[in-house]
Protein backbone atom coordinates (compact mmCIF):
# COMPACT_ATOMS: atom_id res chain seq x y z
CA UNK A 1 0.00 0.00 0.00
CA UNK A 2 1.20 3.40 -0.90
CA UNK A 3 0.54 6.32 1.09
CA UNK A 4 1.33 10.13 -0.29
CA UNK A 5 -0.22 13.32 0.43
CA UNK A 6 -0.95 17.00 -1.44
CA UNK A 7 -0.17 19.71 0.91
CA UNK A 8 -1.39 22.83 -1.05
CA UNK A 9 -0.96 26.48 -0.19
CA UNK A 10 -3.58 28.84 -1.20
CA UNK A 11 -5.10 28.02 -4.18
CA UNK A 12 -7.76 29.96 -6.33
CA UNK A 13 -10.71 28.61 -5.42
CA UNK A 14 -14.79 28.85 -4.88
CA UNK A 15 -13.49 27.72 -0.60
CA UNK A 16 -10.69 30.73 -0.66
CA UNK A 17 -12.94 33.54 -2.94
CA UNK A 18 -12.75 35.93 0.57
CA UNK A 19 -9.20 36.30 0.40
CA UNK A 20 -8.81 35.95 -3.43
CA UNK A 21 -11.88 38.07 -3.75
CA UNK A 22 -10.75 40.80 -1.46
CA UNK A 23 -7.40 43.11 -3.11
CA UNK A 24 -5.92 43.63 0.22
CA UNK A 25 -5.66 40.22 1.20
CA UNK A 26 -5.09 38.57 -2.23
CA UNK A 27 -1.52 41.58 -2.08
CA UNK A 28 -0.22 40.30 1.22
CA UNK A 29 -1.02 36.85 0.71
CA UNK A 30 0.90 37.25 -2.89
CA UNK A 31 3.74 38.72 -1.25
CA UNK A 32 3.89 35.77 1.51
CA UNK A 33 4.89 33.22 -1.22
CA UNK A 34 8.03 33.07 -2.71
CA UNK A 35 7.10 32.47 -5.98
CA UNK A 36 5.11 36.29 -5.72
CA UNK A 37 1.73 34.42 -6.75
CA UNK A 38 -0.99 32.13 -5.36
CA UNK A 39 -2.20 28.48 -6.99
CA UNK A 40 -4.22 27.73 -9.40
CA UNK A 41 -6.46 23.70 -9.45
CA UNK A 42 -4.78 23.06 -12.47
CA UNK A 43 -1.18 22.88 -10.47
CA UNK A 44 -2.45 20.94 -7.48
CA UNK A 45 -4.48 18.46 -9.81
CA UNK A 46 -1.55 18.24 -12.04
CA UNK A 47 0.38 17.11 -8.98
CA UNK A 48 -1.58 14.46 -7.89
CA UNK A 49 -2.06 12.82 -11.35
CA UNK A 50 1.63 12.94 -11.13
CA UNK A 51 1.24 10.87 -7.87
CA UNK A 52 -1.43 8.51 -9.11
CA UNK A 53 0.52 7.81 -12.02
CA UNK A 54 1.77 4.02 -12.21
CA UNK A 55 5.39 5.26 -12.99
CA UNK A 56 5.13 6.70 -9.80
CA UNK A 57 5.00 3.37 -7.91
CA UNK A 58 7.96 3.69 -6.00
CA UNK A 59 6.64 6.66 -4.51
CA UNK A 60 5.43 6.50 -0.99
CA UNK A 61 5.17 8.19 2.34
CA UNK A 62 5.49 11.84 1.00
CA UNK A 63 3.99 15.22 1.45
CA UNK A 64 4.05 16.71 -1.62
CA UNK A 65 4.35 20.47 -1.22
CA UNK A 66 2.22 22.42 -4.14
CA UNK A 67 2.83 25.72 -2.08
CA UNK A 68 4.55 28.24 -4.31
CA UNK A 69 7.38 27.47 -1.71
CA UNK A 70 5.43 29.06 1.44
CA UNK A 71 6.43 25.73 3.57
CA UNK A 72 9.96 26.89 3.39
CA UNK A 73 9.82 30.81 4.43
CA UNK A 74 11.90 31.33 6.91
CA UNK A 75 10.27 33.97 9.88
CA UNK A 76 11.98 36.94 10.13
Amino acid sequence: MRVNCVAPGLVRTPLTAALTGNEAALKASTALHPLGRIGEPDEVASALAWLLHPAQGWVTGQVLGVDGGLAHVQAR
